[in-house]
């Protein structure tokens, strides 16, 4: 009989830890719970103000970009403030990356005040070019109307990130592919 009690203790005692553990579980799922509730509704209410303030952004840049669609300038006679800008070396697009195009670009500029805005992002406009003339393949650019169409692309793409002036146009001083 004295081993029966044993046993039953045992069993009372490995059953108790059981519901300790599932007690701990619970109050542990209910305090997750709780968290992210708590979580969600503290961050929820800062999406207002952020999204606030990007819809101020975004209409500051549509009204800027609306300017900028203008395009390129087509007035050759009245030439604005230009802005040189160092060489240009990227691989094109294509199959095999052996063709590469090495170019000097010129930007013509709205006003001279400006330059200043140009100076400040310069690794941008710089990034920008890069991207564009490297997403080019020898067939789109060896010709006369490629080139009018990047330098329309080039101005397009640049003018999105200005807001103190605009590029009227892009000058290639240098356009050598291999």
């Amino acid at each position: 009989m004295a081993e029966v009690a044993k046993q039953e203790e045992v069993v009372e005692q490995k059953g108790g830890s059981s519901k300790v553990l599932i007690l701990i579980a619970s109050i542990l799922f209910l305090v997750l719970i709780g968290g992210g509730i708590a979580a969600y509704m503290m961050l929820n209410g800062d999406d207002e103000v952020i999204n606030d303030a990007n819809s101020a952004r975004h209409s500051q840049v549509v009204k800027h970009n609306a300017k900028a669609i203008q395009g390129r300038s087509d007035d050759l006679a009245n030439i604005g403030p230009m802005y040189a800008l160092d060489k240009f070396i990227v691989n094109l697009a294509s199959d095999g990356g052996s063709r590469y195009l090495r170019t000097s670009i010129n930007l013509e500029l709205s006003s001279p005040e400006f330059q200043a805005e140009v100076d400040k992002k310069k690794p941008l406009v710089r990034d920008i070019i890069i991207r564009v003339l490297s997403a080019k393949s020898y067939e789109e650019i060896s010709t006369i109307r490629g080139k009018e169409t990047l330098k329309d692309e080039l101005v397009t793409e640049l003018n999105k990130v200005f807001i103190d002036g605009q590029v009227k146009n892009v000058f290639f001083t240098e356009f050598v592919i291999q």
